[in-house]
């Protein structure tokens, strides 16, 4: 892969990142934290819903196409166990106990589409 091909990929999703925290404050969700790295991984956002005490940790994905399944498909459960392991690591990190949920946001082309509650 061409250097200019990957950073327009990472600008494409650093974009899409962006476009899913937006769309996520105004459904009344809050920041807590985004792209937390660990051994485990990496989680794209993690949010807060205040009415619920809930965590949201929070995977944003985009496919141009739905020619090898669509960006909601690539959340393989690999990756999910992935996610749970780097939620869970922050969990503990920073002695959080509360209700968490594991949402992702996926874009075909350019519409948005949110699962909620996307796995356990």
């Amino acid at each position: 892969m061409l250097w200019s091909n990957l950073v327009n990929k990472r600008a494409i999703g650093d974009r899409k990142e962006q476009q899913a925290k937006t769309f996520l404050i105004k459904q009344g969700l809050q920041v807590v934290e985004q792209n937390f790295h660990c051994r485990y991984g990496e989680i794209d956002l993690i949010m807060s819903e205040p009415l619920t005490n809930t965590l949201v940790f929070v995977e944003v994905r985009y496919r141009k196409s739905k020619k090898y399944g669509g960006a909601a498909a690539s959340v393989t459960p690999a990756k999910q166990n992935k996610i749970k392991k780097a939620a869970l690591f922050y969990l503990s990190q920073r002695k959080i106990e509360c209700n968490i949920r594991f949402d992702v946001i996926a874009f075909e082309q350019e519409q948005l589409n949110w699962h909620q509650s996307a796995f356990t």
